[in-house]
């Protein structure tokens, strides 16, 4: 645990909107002796929606003193104003696996980024249903594993996934071109992101470039979303586009593309790993 944020922590709130929630928050924490860094706040309505709060803090002896801080809050706080919320340790980093298939970009800027120290987690296991990317993953020294998957074997495969991943905060689907089953997604509630190689909700299924290309849109795009059992319908974290022309080709289309994946891919992972996403029904609001 790094000292500079071993006495972090995040605090991540939502419930109906009232007055006098941010002085609740705020006055519960100063009493506790914490230093408030960083406080973000949304409410969809000017009186009467919703409201989210995002607020960094800083505690002495944060460790020792977390089980007492999460009654205390609950009790004097979270319970008066039936919050739905959580608090995190910003020290206790999160561990992560991710699934591939064959292409590597989104994989390979996870991992350089994780290198590089940007990317707040422990990335625990790559896991793929083809050899190609073996030599790759482990380069950067972490564990991978081949899982086929076939239609007579998912149930056994999606079992052997899930146990393997077992312990991991976070799972993410760098290209991994196999659907997860509802049974499977069901065990991970909004632990799983995927990076869909398209600006959602158009050009839902496979090859969008494909389909772009042949519609002769004026731009791409991508989209990193939580996986629900309703295929590419989760709710969506991170999007971003590039403009294009008639002269582009499926492979020129297909290039930028991936580009426009990678980088959107990440910003939503590392989103997930400071706790910046609150996910209300089928949206995110992320701070």
């Amino acid at each position: 645990m790094n000292m500079t944020t071993a006495n972090t922590a995040r605090l991540l709130i939502t419930c109906e909107d009232k007055p006098g929630i941010v002085q609740a928050v705020s006055s519960f924490l100063y009493h506790q002796g914490a230093n408030i860094t960083a406080l973000d706040q949304y409410a969809t309505e000017a009186q009467g929606g919703r409201y989210f709060m995002r607020v960094e803090f800083e505690l002495d002896h944060l460790e020792s003193r977390k089980e007492t801080l999460l009654q205390m809050f609950g009790t004097n706080v979270a319970e008066r104003y039936e919050m739905q919320w959580r608090l995190a340790s910003v020290g206790e980093l999160k561990k992560v696996g991710i699934l591939v298939s064959k292409v590597d970009h989104a994989l390979l800027e996870l991992l350089w980024r994780h290198a590089r120290g940007t990317l707040p987690c422990e990335i625990t296991h790559v896991v793929s249903n083809h050899e190609t990317l073996r030599n790759s993953v482990e380069q950067f020294g972490i564990p991978f594993t081949v899982i086929n998957v076939t239609k007579e074997n998912k149930v056994e495969a999606e079992a052997a996934i899930h146990d393997l991943m077992q312990g991991n905060d976070l799972l993410v689907l760098a290209r991994y071109m196999q659907i997860l089953s509802e049974d499977f997604v069901s065990k991970w509630p909004m632990q799983v992101i995927n990076i869909h190689h398209s600006f959602l909700p158009a050009f839902v299924g496979a090859n969008p470039y494909k389909q772009a290309h042949e519609k002769g849109v004026k731009l791409i795009g991508a989209t990193a979303h939580y996986v629900t059992a309703d295929l590419d319908q989760g709710p969506i974290i991170e999007q971003d586009v590039e403009r294009v022309s008639h002269k582009y080709n499926v492979e020129e289309l297909r290039e930028l593309g991936q580009d426009v994946e990678r980088n959107v891919l990440a910003r939503a992972v590392r989103w997930h790993l400071e706790d910046r996403i609150i996910v209300d029904g089928n949206k995110t609001v992320v701070f």
